[in-house]
């Protein structure tokens, strides 16, 4: 019987059931209990030795019931990973949810799947047609046809995949990567294993630009650089690796989305969160789920210092958004885009740091995910992009 290398339906369910067994049987038991001693602490007190009796059989049947529930799932899981191993079911990326569903995972637990359940972790890789492009010159010329030798790279974010670049297509009826392609671009989409730390994923993305050049099949003559949200943190990472490479000298462009430069206040409050519930028993058991985020998620918590500068020879242009109108409204200046503030999408903070004191900066009313593809950044890169 062979195996089959691609993830299918039945990994993820093997891997549902581990975390089921580990995350959520592991919470409600330990929870349950801590409430039962935080109870039983209060009236066995005060009515004497005789009330411990209930106390001490609730706990031993809850941690009983537990045990055979996590005993359970534990066989289910085993079951289902030798399932998954003969190449049964469906594959991950046969359809759209199962592409969505593995890239969420790796975005939350990427670190985890590649030491654990290799299968479902995500290869950074170029994307054509749902399928990777292999770093070859003959897998780079069947991919791209059209090549030409101007190439805009697309990194997308946590979580997130190739496809979300297309967002919005039904209003626009049309991507950045298509109106790139009117102007004599050839886009080249990425996707990453976004829960693996940033600074992997920079050395990744820099061997994976130098492959790129080396084989590409007209030869390159310029090289743009297109990230959204932590795309931009591995652009940054990757343009910072040490060493000579090829590729870097071609860059002109770099273009940031929505990036974190300066961290993201909702991934320090995810920290914030673990450290506190962790203080009580009673919600420790929540704390650890929260402990259970990848490092790629961490590595947003603060961005990237001034150690990753700027190449000198590219441009930067840095696109914002706020929920509000004005990026001085009290909504905008604590809530930002959703995820991330103005100052931090700008690398710019009160205490008078910037990161990029020479680039071009655009802000646009919206939400995180608006700046996967509107109409006002899509001109802003026509312009710079001519």
């Amino acid at each position: 019987m062979t195996t089959r290398t691609e993830p299918t339906l039945l990994d993820a369910l093997a891997l549902l059931a581990r975390v089921a067994d580990e995350l959520v049987v592991d919470t409600a038991r330990d929870t349950h209990l801590a409430w039962v001693d935080r109870v039983h602490g209060l009236i066995d007190r005060p009515l004497g030795p005789s009330s411990t009796i209930p106390g001490l059989g609730h706990r031993v049947i809850a941690r009983s019931v537990y045990a055979g529930v996590g005993l359970s799932l534990k066989g289910l899981g085993a079951g289902l990973d030798v399932a998954a191993r003969t190449g049964a079911g469906p594959t991950m990326e046969a359809g759209p949810r199962g592409r969505l569903v593995r890239s969420a995972a790796n975005g939350l637990i990427g670190d985890r799947l590649e030491r654990e359940r290799p299968r479902l972790a995500i290869t950074m890789a170029p994307r054509v047609g749902w399928r990777d492009v292999a770093l070859t010159s003959g897998g780079l010329a069947a991919a791209y046809p059209t090549a030409t030798g101007r190439v805009a790279v697309f990194l997308h974010g946590l979580c997130e995949n190739e496809v979300f670049w297309e967002r919005g297509r039904a209003r626009r009826g049309t991507s950045y990567a298509e109106e790139l392609a009117d102007l004599g671009w050839t886009p080249v989409m990425l996707r990453v294993n976004s829960g693996l730390s940033v600074r992997s994923n920079g050395a990744s993305l820099a061997a994976l630009l130098e492959h790129l050049v080396a084989h590409w099949p007209t030869g390159v003559s310029e090289v743009a650089l297109i990230g959204h949200s932590m795309g931009g943190l591995v652009i940054r990472a990757a343009t910072a690796v040490q060493g000579e490479w090829t590729w870097r000298s071609h860059v002109t462009n770099v273009v940031t989305l929505g990036t974190p430069h300066l961290g993201a206040p909702l991934a320090r409050g995810v920290k914030q969160g673990s450290g506190l519930l962790g203080r009580l028993p009673e919600v420790a058991g929540f704390g650890r789920i929260l402990d259970q985020r990848s490092v790629g998620v961490d590595d947003l918590i603060e961005g990237l210092d001034e150690d990753f500068a700027p190449l000198p020879h590219a441009r930067y242009r840095l696109v914002s958004a706020t929920l509000a109108t004005s990026p001085r409204h009290p909504v905008s200046a604590f809530f930002g885009d959703m995820l991330v503030r103005q100052a931090s999408a700008y690398g710019r903070d009160r205490r008078g740091r910037d990161l990029f004191p020479d680039s071009e900066v655009l802000h646009l009313r919206g939400h995180h995910f608006d700046l996967l593809n509107d109409e006002r950044v899509a001109a802003a890169l026509t312009r710079w992009l001519h």
